[in-house]
């Protein structure tokens, strides 16, 4: 039998106790004999504690206590890991059967390359496809034009020890690109591979950070890209963006002229006031 590597997967999680049991049997039922599986709840007072204790005998790690957020959780998480290959899922996504198989072969096949990224997808609820992608050109430059197609699922993205080693860890002041940065910073130095596989499923739901603060994840993206020199990438979104804005702002100032809005917005000023005395 082949040498496998051990691989470690992190989630972090915070009150996703409607999410979490199907993300942990997603890398339970994977039955990969060299699994490090590490649970980093940020202190939920939902239902999540009571879930995670159902599977803890099979768990390498895991704590509830309050963090810094997602990469804060994500560091924590890592720091406690011991694998050849990492990786982190979060508590609203799952692992397709037999992916972790499929990233140790690929890793036994290409020693030389550091990580390794599969297709990934998109699903609602019900768990009808609303967006699926293959990794495009996996290099430095694709990467700064994330916002344009350059980009992965982030849950289908596994990397060896030492890429962590070098590139980590996560930048914990930035807020939804975490991940984005940390690619940028990785393949400046290592290797990336495609893998012509699903990998992962993540649920798009209202109250996903990605999908709930689209715009400041453009803009979070936008920074991360200028960071690393890339600005040339992403200054037409930030430009659109502010076109937008500057768009929204006429329409305000148009409809505070008109006569209907003059006359109720004393009454909406006075009702206002009267509420948050």
């Amino acid at each position: 039998m082949m040498n496998l590597p051990k691989i470690s997967i992190v989630t972090p999680s915070y009150n996703q106790g409607r999410y979490i049991e199907d993300t942990i049997l997603s890398v339970l039922n994977q039955n990969y004999p060299d699994l490090e599986y590490i649970i980093i709840d940020g202190g939920s007072d939902d239902n999540s504690i009571e879930i995670i204790r159902k599977y803890e005998k099979y768990l390498a790690y895991w704590v509830s206590e309050r963090d810094n957020g997602q990469s804060n959780a994500i560091n924590k998480g890592l720091s406690k890991a011991s694998g050849d290959i990492y990786g982190w899922l979060n508590s609203d996504d799952r692992l397709e059967l037999g992916a972790l198989a499929t990233v140790a072969e690929s890793s036994l096949q290409y020693p030389e390359v550091a990580a390794f990224v599969g297709h990934g997808r998109k699903a609602d609820i019900s768990g009808n496809t609303v967006y699926y992608k293959e990794p495009d050109e996996l290099n430095f430059e694709r990467f700064c034009a994330w916002m344009d197609g350059g980009n992965f699922m982030q849950p289908s993205c596994f990397f060896r020890r030492c890429a962590w080693d070098e590139a980590g860890p996560l930048d914990e002041s930035i807020d939804i690109a975490l991940d984005v940065d940390l690619w940028l910073k990785m393949v400046l130095k290592f290797k990336f591979q495609p893998i012509d596989k699903l990998l992962s499923t993540a649920l798009v739901h209202d109250e996903a950070k990605t999908t709930a603060l689209i715009n400041r994840m453009k803009v979070d993206c936008a920074l991360v890209v200028t960071r690393a020199g890339g600005e040339k990438y992403v200054r037409k979104h930030l430009e659109n963006m502010a076109d937008r804005l500057t768009a929204y702002e006429s329409l305000f100032e148009a409809l505070s002229q008109n006569p209907v809005i003059k006359l109720i917005k004393p009454l909406l000023r006075g009702k206002y006031k009267l509420r948050t005395k």
